[in-house]
């Protein structure tokens, strides 16, 4: 359950292999005004990835880096697959080995290999509770809020313009019938890390989709309600999130539910585009060849379901290999599976409409080494029995994140303002968990109702974006 993800913008180029299929199909194209929209059948594609791009879909794979001196099963990759998602390459501990110190070898292998094929590149995951560097569990609270944001601001900086859809935050949600966040390192930061975690992906690399990744979400229960919850509550406030992935791992005991495709809508009603990021459903013959029909129907009968992803080539490569989960046998010959993914494929659907690519500044070439502002040791008590305020910046070229915490005195509080200047040149371009008056200069920060009451003692926190330089001074707080 925790090997890929993803979601798509624009593509980078035409893969070679399909410029023959879309040339082909030029006379299928249907011109409304100035938008050309792609006929949803228009010819039968003769491999998963020709097939899909007839509907304006891509399907990819998960992809070990490893594997790619393995000729069979490159062979199979560049054929059938239009994006690739790394296994475990672009995770913490793998990029991240010591605080501060990045290491890309293993991604940037993947990610050129795709560009040399015409693929997309799905990267996953920037935050997730599991497969953190071993440094991280000496760390909390802010230290550990600063060293998540630092890395999703390294790593998407690293690979800006080059990954079209980051599954930023992984696998957040408890199982079960709570419906609520799962409880992590990441989590005791503050109920705000997730919507942190978005707003520093987004500055980081402004094209990219991002998306919020997860599985036994695929039917509506009370996980899935928990996510559409979130989904909901951020793109009301302005949270970039563009995407939700499906991971789908399907068994006998947890098969397709009923309500998958109508699940999969009611996330796009929301306003993000729905992917399946880590297909794979064990079994064999044609029980499992249906099973895998059904999922891709349902994805083409969305017009924002952008594309499907399974987890892994051959069943001897999958996380679970036992179950033979995938499309093609361990020898790379293709499966029941394989054939009715294809035909479901070039039964064609929805086509999902043309966007816009966002307009990008390329990536430096080799990526400063991030300034950060250490959060103090002990939160300096309250001065005059109010609060007290502290500040920790996280910040990188052009601009920065800045977390600050409000510590109420000994009577506690029933509401805050806390006030801080900014740098010349720095504006705020973003806040959660707090309402701003300016977004240059002198900068004052109110709670929300929902964090307004803070006991004797304790502590709350907010925090914002903006471009420039972090602030340096210090800040000051009291009631309203």
């Amino acid at each position: 359950m925790n090997q890929v993800s993803a979601r798509s913008s624009g593509r980078r180029t035409t893969p070679p292999r399909l410029r023959a299929a879309l040339a082909s199909i030029t006379t299928g194209l249907v011109a409304v005004g100035t938008t050309v929209v792609l006929a949803a059948s228009a010819s039968a594609g003769t491999t998963l990835g020709a097939a899909a791009a007839e509907t304006g879909r891509y399907f990819g794979t998960a992809v070990a880096v490893n594997r790619l001196s393995d000729s069979g099963y490159v062979g199979i990759l560049n054929r059938e697959f239009t994006s690739v998602t790394a296994d475990n390459e672009m995770k913490w501990d793998a990029t991240e080995p010591s605080p501060n110190q990045f290491t890309y070898t293993s991604g940037d292998k993947l990610v050129s290999h795709a560009e040399a094929n015409g693929m997309r590149v799905r990267g996953h995951a920037l935050a997730w509770h599991q497969q953190q560097p071993r440094w991280t569990a000496v760390l909390s609270g802010t230290a550990l809020r600063n060293a998540m944001l630092n890395h999703v601001t390294q790593v998407a900086t690293h690979y800006r313009g080059r990954i079209h859809a980051w599954n930023v935050v992984n696998e957040a949600f408890a199982d079960g019938g709570s419906g609520g966040r799962r409880d992590s390192n990441l989590q005791r930061t503050g109920d705000d890390w997730i919507e942190a975690a978005f707003r520093a992906a987004r500055a980081a690399d402004p094209g990219a989709t991002l998306c919020y990744n997860d599985y036994y979400i695929e039917g509506q229960n009370p996980k899935s309600n928990g996510v559409y919850a979130m989904v909901r509550d951020f793109k009301a406030r302005g949270v970039p999130i563009d995407c939700v992935g499906f991971q789908s791992h399907f068994t006998a005991q947890s098969p397709v539910p009923a309500d998958y495709q109508a699940n999969l809508q009611r996330f796009v009603d929301l306003g993000v585009e729905v992917q399946i990021t880590e297909l794979d459903i064990e079994g064999s013959g044609s029980s499992q060849a249906a099973s895998y029909s059904r999922v891709v129907r349902a994805c083409l009968a969305i017009s924002r379901c952008t594309g499907i992803t399974v987890s892994g080539i051959r069943d001897t490569d999958s996380w679970r290999s036992s179950a033979t989960p995938l499309l093609f046998d361990g020898n790379g010959t293709k499966k029941p599976a394989y054939a009715s993914t294809l035909d479901a494929l070039n039964a064609g659907g929805t086509t999902v409409p043309p966007t816009t690519p966002s307009t990008t500044t390329p990536p430096p070439t080799t990526t400063p080494p991030p300034t950060t502002t250490p959060p103090p040791t002990t939160t300096p008590p309250p001065g005059d029995g109010d609060c007290a305020a502290s500040v920790s910046v996280n910040s990188w070229s052009g601009g920065f994140v800045a977390t600050v915490k409000v510590t109420a005195g000994p009577a506690g509080l029933d509401g805050w303002v806390v006030d801080l200047t900014l740098p010349s040149g720095a504006t705020v371009t973003a806040v959660w968990s707090a309402q701003n008056t300016g977004t240059s200069g002198d900068v004052s920060f109110r709670n929300l109702g929902y964090n307004s009451a803070v006991g004797a003692g304790a502590g709350t926190e907010f925090g914002f974006q903006g471009t420039g330089n972090g602030p340096t001074g210090a800040a000051t707080c009291a009631r309203p």
